[in-house]
């Protein structure tokens, strides 16, 4: 299955990497107060616009840009936990609602995570993050099982030079995720900041519409260099590639067939100009990464299997901040280019079209085009709302149509090796990608380590139209979703 290199999933406990990491960052201290801000002594704001952690402010920038050094030496461990409750718009369109809707509309503890790092020394730092999840499989009987993994890991050596003329900063990231290392929320690794429950009531959320994302994905292993010079450029460069050996606590938690296997080097870098004058600060940016994967990620013997794909972004981000209004305005656009190995390309189609005839073979390479837009408020660092855009067109594939007309009697059914669990619901009839949609949030900050929102999502097309997607009646509005949560880091 073509798309399998694709999978991101938890499901087993990271001790390795947690020891390997409070072994070398563990000091003697012990505070209550959160890793970063009992770090620097700072409120929440300081760091995070409008004290809506994880999009940062300019100091924010620089904290990290610093190698999470800036302060003294505490306690390397914070913990986060999301509680949330995620509800379709019609799940009457379905053979099996509660498979294709599971938990809907019910209250969960959605997620957990813990965080180690900080100061190191005065000139490496570290931010690692190992995630639980309550609902990473599913049993024969319906019971749902929790595994945990390493999620984002950045650890870092960074230095500082500053004369009346010039502000250089310089460092190197070793990390397990294409822009986990970037400092702005328009990054693939950052832009899409609630994470998303894993039973497929949440599979329409905003968090699980199109985002901004490298084919490499995560859980991988790469060694960035970075320069951030006056303020003004920041450049970075690097090369990303299986994590093994060992770097293998970069992937601690996953199953062998859920990790993505890369070939060699792959290559990732990242420009960007930025300004900041009085409370305004705009950044104009790009990047790009070229990747290699093994179709097979327990099989890298054959090079004719791998899929070459080519990711290039271009971003802008502007921020006002001037106490008691903040405001955030963010804009990606993202082409991707994926070529197939040979024996997944030009490949005869499984349907027919509606008169007999047949569909043309399945294509050699893909292209799709995806535009993020997403402005926020936030007033007195608690009270906020934000509204989110999203569009992402691409080429036909017959590779990827799930439902279509059988060559036998013409009538609308299914594919038995369709890469989608259904072909109602997640189907695609016209093997278009295209999604279209936008997110109105609101929320509330009470206390600067807790945050409730509710988030309503609505489509006006899926998986490549805006009627009859899956082939057996289901709409893009009938996927509209409304997302509560509650989501507190301490």
């Amino acid at each position: 299955m073509h798309h399998q290199w694709l999978k991101i999933a938890s499901v087993r406990w990271v001790a390795p990497a947690i020891a390997l990491l409070l072994t070398s960052v563990w000091p003697g201290a012990a505070d209550a107060l959160p890793l970063f801000a009992r770090q620097t002594g700072q409120n929440c704001v300081a760091c995070h616009t409008g004290g809506q952690f994880p999009e940062l402010t300019p100091y924010g920038r620089m904290f990290k840009l610093t190698g999470y050094t800036i302060g003294e030496r505490t306690t390397p461990l914070s913990a986060m936990v999301l509680a949330s409750s995620s509800r379709v718009a019609n799940t009457s369109k379905s053979d099996d609602p509660a498979s294709d809707f599971q938990k809907n509309g019910e209250a969960l503890v959605a997620t957990a995570s813990v965080f180690l790092g900080g100061k190191v020394t005065d000139n490496i730092g570290a931010f690692a993050q190992v995630t639980y999840d309550p609902y990473a499989s599913q049993g024969a009987d319906g019971s749902f099982h929790g595994h945990s993994a390493a999620d984002n890991i950045d650890l870092r050596f960074a230095d500082r030079f500053i004369n009346p003329d010039h502000d250089l900063i310089v460092g190197i990231s070793v990390n397990n995720n294409p822009s986990v290392s970037d400092p702005w929320n328009t990054a693939a690794a950052w832009m899409q900041y609630v994470p998303v429950p894993s039973p497929t009531s949440s599979a329409f959320i905003d968090g699980a519409a199109p985002y901004p994302g490298f084919a490499a994905g995560g859980n991988i292993a790469g060694l960035t260099t970075y320069a951030f010079w006056n303020r003004m450029i920041y450049a970075e460069l690097g090369a990303y590639m299986s994590s093994r050996g060992a770097l293998s606590f970069m992937h601690a938690g996953l199953a062998p067939g859920d990790l993505t296997k890369l070939r060699g080097l792959n290559p990732y870098w990242r420009l960007a100009w930025n300004r900041e004058w009085g409370p305004h600060a705009l950044m104009v940016g790009t990047s790009g990464m070229s990747a290699r994967i093994y179709d097979d990620p327990l099989d890298t013997s054959d090079t004719a299997t791998i899929h070459h794909t080519r990711d290039l972004m271009f971003d802008t981000q502007y921020q006002y901040l001037l106490d008691p209004h903040t405001v955030t305005a963010q804009l990606v656009y993202q082409r991707s280019h994926h070529s197939y190995p040979g024996f997944l390309a030009n490949q005869p189609a499984v349907f027919v079209d509606a008169f007999g005839n047949p569909m043309p073979n399945t294509n050699s390479a893909d292209a799709t085009q995806l535009l993020r837009a997403k402005l926020t408020y936030t007033y007195q660092a608690k009270y906020g709302g934000s509204v989110g855009f999203f569009n992402l067109t691409g080429t036909t594939n017959t590779a990827n149509q799930t439902s279509g007309n059988s060559p036998d009697t013409l009538t609308v059914t299914s594919d038995p090796s369709a890469a989608a669990p259904s072909a109602r619901v997640f189907g695609n009839l016209t093997g278009n990608p295209a999604t279209r949609g936008y997110t109105l949030e609101v929320f509330w900050t009470p206390v600067q380590y807790l945050r409730i929102g509710a988030q309503f999502t609505a489509y006006s097309k899926f998986n490549g139209a805006a009627s009859n997607y899956d082939g057996f009646g289901r709409n893009a509005r009938d996927n509209n979703s409304l997302f509560l949560y509650a989501w507190a880091a301490y």
